[in-house]
């Protein structure tokens, strides 16, 4: 078994490490804690699964998720993140990811989780189960944010972290004038007039920590 943890804390890194390895005997685990590194080494090595943190501190763990799943399909993703699990959990499987685990979770979840995955099955907690099931029966309304593109999504968690518009151009890989088109977007799609009113709200939605 080959895996590859891209996480930027090296305590979260290590742990992972040694519960996979508690389980896996002779596997081979690399990391990193940059976005950047994901892509070439997924290019030079062939990994039967990638755990991937959506906070990264150059590229955010959703871009990522889209170019792997655009250059490599087959690619089994396992999401791991300190963010709201009922907020992003959907969003990142319908990105393409075989699951979504919140940081908190056990390492019997975390197990059970790779195992499934590398089962060739998905991933998905109980709760976020109950909300799918939700969604599917019209049980729930829907947030205001569920409305915006996975692209326009993406630019306004980075508003909500207050990155600058070169700092987002920089992080999608897209034109400033690119990302003033999505932010009006997100803008009118949103009602709202600012992006004060933006980080406000993400906030609120617990999108960013």
């Amino acid at each position: 078994m080959k895996f590859l943890i891209a996480d930027d804390h090296p305590v979260v890194r290590r742990g992972l490490k040694q519960i996979i390895i508690d389980e896996f005997d002779n596997c081979e685990i690399h990391e990193t804690e940059y976005g950047k590194n994901v892509l070439d080494l997924v290019q030079q090595n062939e990994y039967d699964l990638v755990i991937l943190d959506i906070s990264l501190p150059d590229v955010s763990g959703m871009e990522i998720l889209n170019q792997l799943q655009s250059l490599y399909p087959d690619l089994k993703v396992l999401i791991l993140s300190a963010l709201s699990e009922e907020q992003y959990g959907l969003r990142i499987l319908k990105a393409g990811a075989f699951g979504f685990i919140p940081k908190e979770s056990a390492p019997d979840d975390l197990i059970n989780a790779v195992k499934l995955i590398l089962a060739g099955k998905k991933y998905v907690s109980e709760s976020l189960a109950n909300k799918m099931v939700d969604v599917m029966n019209e049980k729930t309304g829907e947030k205001i944010h569920d409305t915006l593109s996975s692209r326009e999504f993406e630019v306004l968690v980075c508003i909500g972290k207050g990155k600058s518009p070169k700092q987002i151009a920089e992080e999608l890989a897209l034109s400033i004038q690119t990302i003033s088109t999505y932010r009006a977007r997100v803008l009118t799609k949103m009602h709202m007039k600012s992006n004060a009113e933006l980080t406000r709200y993400c906030l609120i939605e617990k999108l960013v920590d």
